[in-house]
């Protein structure tokens, strides 16, 4: 049974979660509607398309599981009493949907080694497999008052050792009494040392030369908003889970007064460290503890001690998908995967998702700050002729306005107007390295121009093409980004295409910009005397470009077949059929009206289950080509 939980916890994105030990109410002021079985322990009210869900986990039901579990989990350790001030604050969206970080922290009893701070790494290399070995917890742990202050360590000069010759010597300067070490020399003596310490390379110790030869180190200046010391703020700089030493104020010295606020209570014992042991260990004695811990610790056995610890996982520890498991209802998958475009986190959440869409939204967003700033769900397939989809913003900032880098390139694309997939970047590249530098590419559909860009600086000529004005748009932005504007000596419109057209038969251009239908720039292109010809064609429009494949028919019929080159053709297309290679090979056959062979198919990705993106790249044959 033990054994079948942890593997089904390796698989948490592939089935349904169990559900937590304690009880987990989410209430939902407005919600859209839901079946009672996907909401088991909710409150539905009216259907609407905004989400006010509070998390609230009852403390006093709380149970731990009996059964043993490796690693932290939220089902497992015990709430803190009372919960820390730092974690008294919520995640909060602009629409209201609340999420109590503090009812996420959980505090777990483990047993530590404390060590001198130079046998420490030797230590857990020796001792790797009894550590506590949890994710994003180091084994090795600080906790206030186990180093020096900066001061004191000004003052002593070094901060190794245990301290007791050099407490002594700092004892003599406060009570006035000549130091051993550092009494001053008088000059006979002070000449003759400097003779002994005489090399090739000058004085080797001169009391001025550090100051004179070192530059003073600018000293931080933290305010007491910030944190306080130095010292402190290195020990903060994790906000994801804190290490406590219990039972350790009993019996103590005050040495605050000499060494700091922090070894109030305490009695100094040197920079020490802590080694985190295996969760099995807690609240044992050094008896309990195997001869594997035991053995590399005789020769510290004067220096080393067993102290008991508490670690406390804060909401920053735990991960996305370890949150969503605990907030989403009993029965419902957990979403795991999203796009990302930019700043932007772009979701496809199904049916039953829709409901806690935005508490959804937030965790992404929590757990992916500071990449992430805005959180989009797509709303509806792509159904307009522009390619664009109806986005909805969730959290964040509203604006779809964002960059994305691409195999070095910078694109600036709004999601709102024009389509971007950052899915293809592979296929893209595959592509790219296909053509070479005597290529001439055609880009039917081009979009924003993420391949007729990159073609752009290896092949010597491009000719790109989309219909959507806004894509043209943005397509002339990402030519300057990328500093291509000189290769760029127009845009060509509809209205205007054959006058530019000799314009720019003229003159030798690298890239040429077009805002046509499909069909119509296939024709122009192909019909059309230029000065290179075309060796390349990308279509890539999956949905639809197998039926602008009729347009080849007879581009070269009013040619002679000596003077043309044929093209080589690559088209994109979906496919749901079981053999999805002959299915779409089929298609491009039916649409060109014959039988094409040699043709290379390649599987770009699955889109959905049993729905397959696959490329086709052919040769045209040359009796459609120069046929009627």
């Amino acid at each position: 049974m033990m054994k079948k939980s942890m593997c089904c916890c390796s698989l948490a994105a592939l089935r349904t979660h169990k559900p937590l030990p304690f009880p987990v109410c989410i209430s939902l002021s407005v919600v859209a509607a839901a079946s009672p079985r996907r909401c088991l322990s909710k409150s539905l009210s009216s259907p609407s398309s905004s989400l006010n869900a509070v998390l609230s986990i009852a403390a006093d039901d709380y149970r731990p599981p009996s059964s043993f579990h490796f690693g932290p989990s939220l089902r497992r350790g015990h709430l803190p009493e009372p919960p820390p001030l730092s974690l008294n604050h919520s995640s909060e969206d602009s629409d209201g949907g609340v999420i109590e970080k503090a009812k996420f922290c959980r505090v777990f009893d483990v047993a530590a080694l404390r060590v001198p701070v130079e046998e420490c790494a030797a230590l857990e290399s020796h001792l790797r497999g009894h550590l506590l070995n949890w994710p994003r917890v180091r084994n090795i742990a600080r906790v206030p008052g186990d180093d020096l202050d900066l001061e004191i360590r000004r003052l002593l000069r070094e901060g190794e050792g245990d301290g007791g010759a050099r407490l002594d010597s700092l004892a003599a300067r406060v009570d006035g009494r000549a130091d051993v070490e550092t009494a001053a020399l008088s000059p006979v003596l002070y000449r003759e040392k400097l003779a002994k310490e005489f090399n090739c390379s000058g004085f080797l110790k001169f009391r001025n030369l550090a100051k004179l030869s070192r530059p003073k180190k600018k000293k931080k200046k933290l305010n007491s908003k910030d944190g306080g010391d130095l010292a402190s703020k290195n020990l903060e700089k994790n906000d994801s889970y804190v290490v406590k030493v219990i039972g350790e104020e009993k019996d103590e010295v005050d040495l605050s007064g000499l060494l700091g606020e922090d070894f109030k209570g305490r009695r100094w014992r040197g920079p020490t460290r802590l080694l985190l042991l295996d969760e099995k260990y807690a609240k044992k004695g050094v008896s309990g503890l195997p001869e594997a811990i035991k053995v590399p610790m005789i020769p510290l056995s004067s220096s080393f001690e067993l102290v008991q610890c508490q670690l406390a996982l804060f909401y920053d520890y735990w991960s996305m998908s370890e949150l969503l498991e605990a907030l989403l209802p009993e029965g419902l998958i957990v979403p795991t995967g999203f796009e990302t475009i930019g700043h932007i986190a772009h979701l496809n959440l199904r049916d039953e998702h829709l409901p806690f869409r935005k508490l959804i939204a937030q965790i992404v967003l929590d757990k992916n700050r500071p990449k992430i700033q805005t959180v989009v769900n797509k709303m509806d397939a792509i159904q307009n002729e522009y390619r664009t989809m109806q986005l909805e913003v969730l959290v964040g900032n509203h604006s779809l306005v964002t960059t994305v880098v691409e195999n070095g390139f910078r694109f600036q694309v709004d999601l709102g107007k024009v389509y971007w997939n950052s899915k293809l970047a592979t296929e893209r590249q595959r592509l790219i390295c296909s053509f070479t530098r005597s290529d001439v590419v055609c880009d039917v559909f081009s979009g924003v121009g993420p391949i007729a860009i990159s073609a752009a600086r290896k092949v010597k000529c491009v000719f790109a093409n989309d219909l959507n004005p806004n894509a043209v748009e943005y397509l002339e932005r990402n030519i300057v980004l990328n500093k291509l504007e000189r290769k760029v000596e127009f845009s060509i419109t509809t209205d205007f295409f054959w006058s530019r057209l000799l314009v720019c038969h003229s003159r030798v251009l690298d890239f040429l910009v077009f805002n046509m239908e499909g069909r119509r720039f296939i024709s122009a292109m192909f019909t059309t005397q230029l000065r290179y010809s075309i060796t390349q064609v990308v279509m890539n429009l999956p949905n639809d470009a197998t039926e602008f494949l009729d347009a080849f028919r007879g581009v070269f019929r009013n040619t002679p077949r000596s003077a043309r080159t044929l093209p080589k053709i690559h088209v994109y297309g979906f496919s749901k059929a079981q053999n999805p290679e002959y299915d779409f090979q089929e298609r491009i056959n039916v649409a060109l009206c014959a039988e094409v062979v040699d043709v290379e198919m390649h599987r770009v990705r699955l889109v959905a289950p049993g729905k397959w993106m696959l490329c086709a790249s052919f040769i045209l044959p040359e009796d459609i080509a120069f046929g009627k």
